[in-house]
């Protein structure tokens, strides 16, 4: 736990350096671009990220799974980085059907097509997991923490600079695409340093052949990686085909400021999956007290939305963006679950139940965008983000009860395990 506690300090050192960088930008985008144009610019970046969530193998998970293993170590990560490669080439050809089909679903102008295709490659070719995963699997949250700082640095510079010289959506996508390239070289450059990376292990077969469960981990953690993209941008899109431009920009304002504890949620899990891994016996006890930790965090943060949530919405993203302000109180309550779930899902995959952890969360997520139409029309923003607080309220109960059914199965096998004393 102490080890534990000090991996989340580093990685909510670098959130928070994030969070306050994050409102520089935000704010710069939103009062530059205004209501509409900020609704362009939203649309983009989730095509970059929905195509870079679905395409992209959350290899960080099998580099700590398969990389433990001192003797595999080279293999997980020539794995890893042969997945990462398949991703570039098959994000590649769904960005292209996804952006040129939009003109036929999403209200975004014909002359921004080649930008949103463009900052998909960039997005794809800008994949980190691996190297994440490397310095996870051996506990340099510190170098992580360095590495990320990159990102809103380059971020909120680049905003700056679109301000001064290129006030439009075109500048401020490139600076998010170049923030994308920069934190990627950032996490390249520190994982190769801390340890020699061999390429010529790069292959799709070798852990396989020792693994032969390793092909149905890829795909779970990679479609329950997708569904978490499904949560957030997938969202956006919908809402922007559904209710316009100016719908998906203020959808994308309430889930950036509302939704901040679902980041903080991706935190913690990322901080525990590995010690999950490492602590096998007392993974369950981990998770439990994750869980408590994090049900009071999210009570306070709830509260501070709010009473603070609308007066920060006009401090920052202008005037025009207060009519957001229970569509952000409603995503900040979904945070809060999702916070709370970080570590009961994070359980299930290190336990080798990632098939289950992505149906409990696959249900709830395809329902939630079944019905975003019919509570969109009764009740707007606010009718789309209650579809996603009640997704995340249904995952984390089948997290819940999951997780339940794991601890009687061990309960139930371990004594039997044990050898008893002959008489």
């Amino acid at each position: 736990m102490r080890r534990l506690m000090r991996n989340i300090g580093w990685l909510l050192g670098g959130r928070g350096f994030n969070a306050v960088l994050s409102l520089v930008y935000l704010a710069l985008a939103t009062r530059t671009l205004g209501l509409e144009g900020f609704g362009y610019f939203a649309l983009i970046v989730a095509l970059g990220q929905t195509v870079t969530g679905i395409a992209n193998f959350q290899t960080w998970q099998f580099v700590i799974r398969w990389g433990a293993e001192t003797e595999n170590a080279g293999e997980a990560t020539g794995f890893a980085i042969a997945l990462d490669m398949m991703s570039l080439l098959l994000g590649a050809i769904l960005a292209t059907g996804l952006v040129y089909s939009t003109r036929f679903w999403l209200p975004l102008p014909s002359e921004l097509h080649g930008l949103a295709l463009c900052y998909c490659l960039v997005s794809l070719a800008s994949i980190r997991s691996t190297p994440t995963g490397l310095l996870r699997l051996r506990f340099k949250y510190g170098l992580a923490t360095a590495a990320d700082a990159v990102q809103p640095i380059v971020r909120a510079a680049g905003a700056v600079l679109a301000v001064l010289y290129m006030p439009d959506v075109t500048g401020f996508i490139l600076a998010w695409a170049a923030s994308e390239v920069a934190v990627a070289a950032a996490y390249w450059i520190i994982a190769a340093r801390d340890q020699k990376i061999d390429f010529s292990q790069i292959s799709l077969f070798r852990i396989p052949r020792h693994h032969p469960e390793a092909w149905r981990f890829v795909w779970s953690t990679n479609m329950s990686g997708s569904l978490a993209v499904g949560g957030k941008q997938v969202m956006i899109l919908l809402v922007g085909a559904i209710g316009g431009e100016a719908f998906a920009g203020g959808f994308r304002v309430a889930s950036q400021l509302g939704q901040a504890l679902v980041q903080l949620a991706q935190t913690v899990s990322k901080a525990i999956y590995p010690e999950l891994v490492h602590a096998q016996d007392n993974a369950v006890a981990i998770a439990r007290r994750m869980a408590q930790l994090a049900l009071v965090g999210g009570i306070v943060a709830v509260g501070i939305a709010i009473l603070f949530g609308r007066w920060g919405l006009v401090a920052i993203a202008g005037p025009e963006f207060r009519i957001v302000y229970w569509a952000m109180v409603i995503l900040a309550v979904a945070g809060a679950i999702e916070l709370v779930g970080a570590s009961l899902e994070s359980l299930l995959v290190s336990a080798g139940r990632a098939g289950t952890a992505f149906l409990t969360r696959a249900a709830p997520t395809l329902l939630a965008m079944a019905l975003l139409p019919t509570a969109m029309e009764w009740n707007g923003l606010k009718g789309a983000a209650f579809t996603i607080l009640g997704s995340s309220a249904l995952a984390v109960i089948g997290f819940y009860v999951a997780v339940l059914s794991l601890a009687k199965i061990r309960i139930t096998i371990e004594p039997a395990e044990t050898p008893q004393p002959k008489v």
